[in-house]
């Protein structure tokens, strides 16, 4: 089973300084930043998969999160997005490179943005791997899998145009000489009509299906639809699921014949998550979950300048409890200050980020209760002392700190790093 991540344009600074918060004056976005791939010693997925809707804005879809630039979108067409991505060195140009349409971008339209010629057109460019035929989502999934008379029509028109696009585009990137393994997008409205869309694909020759979908969905029925579509067409079609929410429930999804799936969610629970910000294998086959220690950067919080604004606390005050906290922290590193004291600095600062939020002082004081165990917890077991991937090495506590994007996304790299091998391990152990 391969684990890709999908390309969110994610890199950092190597030559960034943590005391002084800033890059070199003559630094340039891309060009001196490295990728997870580039600054890790082990390459931290097995595969980069890159969206279209990401690289090329088609009339009335709304920006993706993820915008190439004019520039960069022809730069990538032009060098092909295996050099683009700097992901044709000796570790990786053998690695899995995938196309898809990220169709979330245009699901609130009637039509698909991109039809199946264009999207061969831009595999072919970009010099993918693999690519994925364009399809429309459909986000319910109702277990009891009601017939196709039952439903509205609109979702049984983008279950027809998922099948359409995909038949065309299997005979386009035929004619063009298979030069990059097509994957037959599925869709569906419930287990039983995923199954049917599935055989379909299969019956018109494709032989790698991409499960679209998911999403939204729990555990449990995503188990169902993989079982109604193996049940359907066999173990012989290689199955990748796209956009796997649930990744961290890989060791259950073992038995499914699951050949590679595509997640983001190790970088981006770094630092969208509340609690569960850093990763570690624990020994037994799972991973445990540390809280990064959240020193945001006083003047660039809005949760704190509206504070200020407010008048609840002022902000030379916030200023020096910043420092304090920093400094504190990087002296507990160096072992020169105890657990109890980096645990008062950070909590003397961060507590601010609660404070005045409006839920009065009962349910602020339980919060911050809370927020002071998981910290402890990680200041007592110091996580980053035994991780020896290239990022703990190299910033120690920088890592742990919950503190704009270089360190942010410093601690998504290591989570990836530490997902990679989890991944592995897991199907190791099941073989």
């Amino acid at each position: 089973m391969k684990f890709l991540y999908s390309d969110t344009q994610d890199y950092v600074d190597p030559n960034y300084d943590f005391e002084t918060d800033s890059s070199p004056a003559a630094r340039e976005r891309y060009w001196h930043d490295l990728y997870a791939h580039e600054i890790m010693d082990q390459t931290p997925y097995d595969g980069l998969l890159v969206s279209m809707s990401a690289v090329r804005q088609a009339d009335g879809v709304s920006a993706s999160k993820v915008r190439y630039s004019t520039a960069e979108e022809q730069r990538l067409l032009r060098e092909g997005a295996r050099r683009f991505l700097r992901f044709n060195g000796p570790k990786h140009r053998e690695l899995m490179l995938m196309g898809d349409c990220g169709a979330f971008a245009y699901v609130e339209h009637p039509e698909p943005a991109y039809k199946p010629d264009e999207v061969v057109e831009f595999y072919l460019d970009a010099d993918f791997t693999h690519g994925v035929s364009p399809d429309h989502v459909i986000f319910d999934c109702d277990p009891k899998n009601p017939p196709a008379g039952s439903m509205p029509k609109d979702t049984l028109r983008r279950y027809e145009i998922t099948l359409e696009n995909a038949r065309e585009f299997l005979k386009i990137s035929r004619a063009e000489g298979n030069l990059f393994e097509p994957m037959g997008a599925v869709q569906g409205w419930s287990p039983e009509s995923m199954a049917e869309a599935s055989a379909a694909l299969v019956k018109m020759g494709y032989t790698y299906l991409a499960i679209g979908g998911l999403v939204p969905l729990k555990v449990p029925l995503i188990k169902d639809v993989l079982r109604a579509i193996r049940i359907r067409v066999g173990p012989d079609p290689k199955m990748h699921l796209l956009g796997f929410a649930k990744a961290d429930h890989i060791g259950e999804f073992t038995g499914y014949g699951i050949t590679s799936f595509d997640s983001t969610s190790p970088l981006i629970r770094a630092f969208k998550d509340k609690n569960s910000n850093y990763y570690m294998e624990n020994g037994r086959g799972q991973l445990d979950y540390y809280t990064a220690l959240r020193v945001p950067q006083s003047l660039d919080n809005a949760r704190l300048m509206q504070g200020v604004k407010r008048g609840l606390f002022r902000a030379e005050d916030l200023r020096v409890r910043e420092e304090r906290a920093l400094r504190t922290l990087r002296e507990f590193d160096r072992d020169r200050r105890t657990v109890e004291e980096a645990l008062d600095a950070v909590m003397d600062y961060s507590q601010f980020l609660v404070r005045g939020d409006g839920t009065g002082a009962a349910a602020q004081d339980k919060e911050l209760a809370t927020t002071r165990a998981r910290i402890a917890r990680t200041l007592e077991e110091r996580p980053w002392k035994n991780c020896e991937c290239a990022i703990c090495r190299a910033v120690g506590i920088e890592v742990m700190i919950f503190r704009g994007s270089n360190r942010n996304k410093r601690r998504g790299f290591h989570n990836l790093g530490v997902y990679h091998r989890h991944v592995h391990r897991t199907l190791e152990n099941r073989t």
